[in-house]
This record gives structure tokens, sequence and C-alpha cells, in this order.
């Protein structure tokens, strides 16, 4: 069990996993996915997390298909700048390697923007927490995990 799928668990909520084989080669942790459990990569969702005018770490989840659109994200949390976190950042704060970063369960609780996107969906796909494995949930349950707000986020 990862911090993401308890979770999950301990709010008793509908949710799936869906386990595949990850490949170190792959370029795109969140094409994989989708190409791996057959669906759309519309419904399969990335974890970001950005630095907001050197100062605050956010979350921004949004489609693999998409890009996001750093001022978009800024505006959304009343910044002035945002930039994707170092590496070493996303996983300190996280508690999660990157390919693998979940919205769910990280170590820091940190605000966090989903793509409005989502919502048109009855489930999407996030990381469980670990390369090669996703979540099944809600848009509405997602939110709910992680207190999120809705917002246009990508380019």
């Amino acid at each position: 069990m990862t911090p993401a799928i308890n979770v999950a668990k301990t709010k008793n909520i509908f949710y799936h996993i869906h386990e595949y084989i990850h490949d170190t080669t792959s370029e795109s942790y969140g094409d994989e996915a989708a190409q791996k459990l057959g669906i759309s990569n519309e419904r399969v969702f990335k974890t970001l997390v950005v630095s907001i005018d050197n100062k605050a770490l956010i979350v921004a989840i949004i489609p693999v298909s998409a890009m996001l659109s750093m001022k978009l994200i800024a505006k959304a949390c009343g910044g002035k700048k945002a930039t994707l976190a170092f590496k070493a950042d996303v996983e300190r704060s996280t508690g999660y390697l990157l390919g693998g970063v979940s919205p769910m369960g990280q170590k820091k609780v940190l605000t966090t923007f989903i793509d409005m996107s989502a919502s048109q969906f009855t489930t999407v796909f996030v990381s469980a927490g670990k390369r090669g494995l996703e979540i099944e949930l809600s848009p509405q349950d997602l939110q709910k995990l992680t207190q999120a707000k809705l917002a246009n986020l990508c380019q």
C-alpha cells in the first residue's frame, strides 16, 4: 500500500487500482500509463509541483495530454510567477519519486488545483504513488481528498 491508497481507503471512497509494468526507458509516465491501461490520455492526470514566486510550492493536476500554463497556475493561486519545482524539492515535500508523485498522501499538505477538464469525466486516473500504479476515482473524490480548487490550468 502507498500513502495515496491508504488515504483513499481510510476515507471510504470508491476507487480502483490499476497496475502495469513500468518501462524504465519511457519518456512520459502519463502517456505510458494511458497506453498500457488502454485509456484516453485525457483521463490520465499528472501531478506537477510548482514553485510560486520562489516562495511556496503548490500542486497542479492536469491531463497528460495537456501542458500546464505557468501564467494560469500563478493567477489561480494569486502569484506573479510560476516555475516547475526542483526535483529534490518535489521529492522532499511529497515523499514520492518523480514519475510516481500522487496528489494524495503527500508528506506536506500543499495547496492543490485540478484542471477544470477533470469534471467532464465520471472517473479519472492519477498516480497511486509509484511508477506503474494508477488509482481511478471520481473527480469529485479527488477534489475532496486533496482539498483542491478547480481552475483552468492548461495552455
